[in-house]
């Protein structure tokens, strides 16, 4: 994946550069050794790596905007960093630009019990959020897969969901405000503590806009009462096509699970030698669960259990017990692991209708077998959120080219059925240049239009999102 070159004026100013940033920060919070630098070189697209000139880890919203402002008057590029677990290369460096890491913004700052709000900074971790306020009996909705170690700042920048977003929705939909610094060092305050905050509406602007408009240092987020109980059912089919047609009839039911989760052979068979949870050797699994009351729980899984059966399961087990909710649910969470220990893999992000999920499984597995690469399907299926994982040697010449091209024909089937490219992964530079695929040139003006307000200069994250082609008059005029 192309990546525009560097400048070579700010690459021979290094010196004077960190210089600067040191004049305006602690001496621990600018990293310029060669050596030290290499950490930020990739982020979890690990297949393309470039050191930045320098990488900068601030302690506050005023040290963020000291960084910004001397950026900005050197003209020099700024990647803003969550936790590094970007899998569409959304933290990608150049070797011109300055990282900017917000791993040391992990203050809880306000507690709100009553209103349930949290106010946090933006480096603290999705997982450390829910553990601010869970002795209280509260949570933090949005569960993607690398909880542990995302942070809030990357959940904002590529609206992040989770495994649960089917009821609670993604980040957008938790996100009440944000504290943003602008390329300039503007510091704004965007949203708010409650649900009609005044002045425009720009919160669902920034969310999902990938570092492309600010650097967010605060955020305010929606806590939620942790629910009475919860129980997974746990149904297997011997049919992709089959499993696809039971989601859609579980949403077209009126019923809304908290979660549903889809996962075929290959990563069925992948987490059991991993994990050994315990699942049936079967072509489809689903993990749905719905939480509530007891009465409230017997009643949705009397009607998705009622639909389960008119597709013929190999396979319909509901938990009886805390131990064996955590057993079904232990393969899904070993996933991505488990497919990691079979060999190199590029995990997708596409979204598609729901009705449409027969026959995009079905499509995946004729252009598998067409470019000759095993696909495993691992996925959000109540949403639609899909993650094929293409695996390849990358050691072997022409096999990553060959699960790129792939890849791109899987993303482009999901904007055929009705969907669109990315769920909750971001563009980045992974989808980059598909984007031309699924906007129309205008579509695509618009788009860079709200940038030039946000950074007129291109200095934030320029050569992620839009097409190189694309963008490439902003940018060259930037420089």
């Amino acid at each position: 994946m192309e990546m525009p070159a560097p400048n070579a004026s700010i690459v021979a100013g290094k010196d004077r550069i960190v210089a600067r940033l040191r004049a305006v920060l602690p001496h621990d919070a600018v990293i310029s050794d060669p050596a030290e630098t290499r950490a930020y070189e990739c982020d979890a697209l690990a297949a393309y790596r470039c050191a930045p000139l320098a990488a900068v880890l601030p302690r506050s919203t005023e040290e963020v905007a000291a960084t910004l402002k001397v950026c900005h008057e050197m003209g020099v590029p700024v990647v803003p960093r969550g936790a590094g677990t970007s899998l569409a290369g959304g933290a990608l460096p150049t070797a011109d630009c300055v990282i900017l890491g917000t791993a040391r913004l992990t203050e809880v700052i306000e507690t709100d019990l009553d209103s349930r709000i949290i106010r946090v900074g933006a480096g603290r971790t999705n997982l450390a959020v829910t553990g601010a306020v869970e002795e209280h009996g509260f949570f933090y909705a949005p569960d993607p897969s690398s909880q542990l170690a995302c942070a809030i700042s990357g959940n904002i920048a590529m609206n992040s969901g989770g495994a649960h977003c089917l009821k609670y929705g993604v980040t957008t939909n938790n996100l009440l405000g944000v504290t943003m610094v602008l390329m300039d060092g503007t510091v704004t305050e965007i949203g708010g503590a409650h649900l009609d905050a005044g002045g425009l509406d720009l919160l669902g602007l920034i969310c999902g806009s990938e570092g492309q408009l600010g650097v967010v240092t605060e955020a305010t987020l929606r806590i939620l009462r942790k629910p009475e109980g919860a129980r997974p059912v746990l149904i297997g089919y011997d049919s992709n096509e089959v499993a696809g047609a039971c989601v859609s009839d579980i949403i077209k039911a009126g019923v809304l699970p908290v979660a549903i989760e889809f996962m075929d052979r290959p990563i069925i068979r992948a987490t059991e030698e991993y994990a050994h949870a315990g699942y049936p050797d079967c072509e489809a699994l689903l993990i749905v669960e719905v939480e509530g009351s007891p009465a409230e729980i017997d009643e949705q899984l009397e009607i998705i259990l009622e639909i389960a059966r008119r597709h013929d399961p190999v396979e319909l087990r509901q938990s009886a017990s805390t131990d064996e909710s955590a057993r079904i649910w232990l393969g899904r969470k070993s996933a991505f692991g488990a497919m990691g220990q079979m060999g190199d893999y590029m995990c997708l992000d596409g979204t598609i209708p729901v009705s449409q999920l027969p026959f995009v499984l079905r499509r995946i597995g004729e252009l598998s077998e067409e470019f000759g690469l095993m696909v495993g399907n691992v996925f959000h299926a109540g949403d639609g959120n899909m993650h094929p994982l293409i695996l390849y040697d990358a050691n072997t010449p022409g096999q990553q080219d060959l699960c790129e091209a792939l890849g791109a024909e899987i993303l482009k089937l999901c904007v055929e059925a009705g969907g669109c490219l990315t769920g909750e992964h971001g563009v980045g530079i992974e989808k980059r240049d598909l984007m031309s695929y699924q906007y129309a040139p205008e579509d695509l003006e618009i788009q860079m239009a709200v940038k030039d307000v946000f950074d007129p200069g291109w200095l934030l994250n320029p050569a992620k999102v839009f097409p190189l082609d694309v963008s490439g008059a902003r940018r060259m005029a930037a420089e």
